[in-house]
């Protein structure tokens, strides 16, 4: 995932949300992935 998710505050995030094994916690992991890989890979903040 380092190579979609460049930030290290994202891939903090992106750890600590993989953690999370609640309904609720996957739609916000699955939810996050593809908001954090469309900023960092294509609008390279």
């Amino acid at each position: 995932m380092d190579k979609f998710i460049k930030t290290e505050c994202g891939l903090n995030k992106y750890k600590d949300l993989k953690a999370s094994k609640t309904t609720l916690g996957r739609i916000r992991f699955y939810w996050f992935v593809v908001i954090a890989s469309f900023r960092d890979r294509i609008l390279k903040f």
